[in-house]
């Protein structure tokens, strides 16, 4: 049994490493889908995801879920609310990358757990630890640093967190597979995407059926590159603890931050490498004290399992 969940803790890791890894390298993926605009490429993400998860359910044969969720009226709105939100991401970070702003859009993720703990706060009422809250000041710092050294807000990279931290909010609420998820918001987005690429072929726009058939099977392609980080995400959520899926989330951010600067050569004054250091201390704060309660929390259980006058006091309690 030891020998199966560490094969099992394996798995996960390498599909958490895989996920991440692989929305970290996208960067790499839009600027070969030009001389497609970012409006154009969004709209081929949305159709053709739903067309490579439509295909991934009708063999895993789950369908299930989607009777359950078209009897639930408020589930339904929550993803039309998580597809508008994602789009609007996916948009942005497309635009940005294909623009020469890659550095400023791996900074958005950087501060997404910054932004969903402000949200946390703001909409949920959660009170924050000392060192949570100490996080969120050295992040505030570091933008209105990066403010000064734009000489405007980092708008590329407030957009990317607001949007992705609503999002993630969102699909709390839903409680639906990543997969799943997936398939329902882009049925949503389905028909509006399909709409604007006819009419961009009815204006002569639309470079799917004017450029090369390579072009073609990339603009295509946009559904897998959409869809399979999700599947390993899903297989890593379910074989490693969310604290190990926490730290591994920083791979993405990372990769587009490299990226940039090696790959693309985006330009790194000091005041924006001031600005990304208080924010990777804002997170450094934040993972030590997740792992400190993650802690406490093991040293707790492992004591009340241990002693049956904890225990009883425990049952008392409730």
């Amino acid at each position: 049994m030891a020998g199966t969940s560490k094969g099992e803790h394996r798995i996960g890791l390498l599909n958490g490493i895989a996920a991440y890894g692989m929305w970290g390298l996208v960067p790499l993926f839009w600027p070969l889908l030009k001389p497609a605009g970012a409006m154009e490429i969004l709209a081929h993400r949305m159709v053709w995801s739903l067309v490579f998860v439509a295909v991934a359910l009708v063999f895993t044969r789950r369908w299930a879920w989607a009777g359950e969720l078209l009897r639930q009226p408020r589930r339904l709105a929550l993803i039309a609310v998580a597809a508008a939100v994602i789009t609007v991401n996916w948009g942005v970070y497309i635009w940005a990358v294909n623009s020469g702003h890659v550095v400023e859009a791996s900074l958005g993720y950087f501060i997404n757990p910054l932004m969903t703990i402000a949200l946390g706060v703001l909409l949920l009422k959660e009170r924050l630890r000392p060192v949570q809250w100490a996080a969120v000041g050295v992040g505030f710092a570091a933008v209105v640093v990066l403010t000064v050294g734009y000489g405007q807000p980092p708008w590329i990279s407030l957009c990317l967190a607001v949007s992705f931290a609503t999002y993630g909010l969102v699909k709390k609420k839903v409680n639906l597979g990543g997969v799943e998820s997936l398939a329902a918001e882009t049925a949503i987005q389905f028909l509006p995407a399909l709409a604007y690429l006819i009419w961009l072929s009815t204006q002569g726009y639309l470079t799917f059926a004017t450029q090369t058939p390579a072009h073609a099977v990339l603009l295509a392609s946009t559904g897998i590159v959409t869809a399979l980080p999700l599947v390993c995400f899903g297989a890593a959520a379910i074989r490693v603890p969310l604290s190990t899926l926490g730290l591994l989330q920083y791979l993405a951010p990372v990769f587009q931050f490299l990226l940039g600067i090696l790959y693309f050569h985006e330009a790194m004054p000091p005041e924006r490498w001031a600005g990304f250091a208080l924010v990777w201390l804002a997170l450094v704060l934040l993972t030590w004290d997740a792992m400190r309660s993650a802690r406490r929390a093991r040293v707790v259980a492992m004591s009340r399992r241990t002693d049956p006058a904890a225990a009883a006091v425990d049952a008392v309690d409730v």
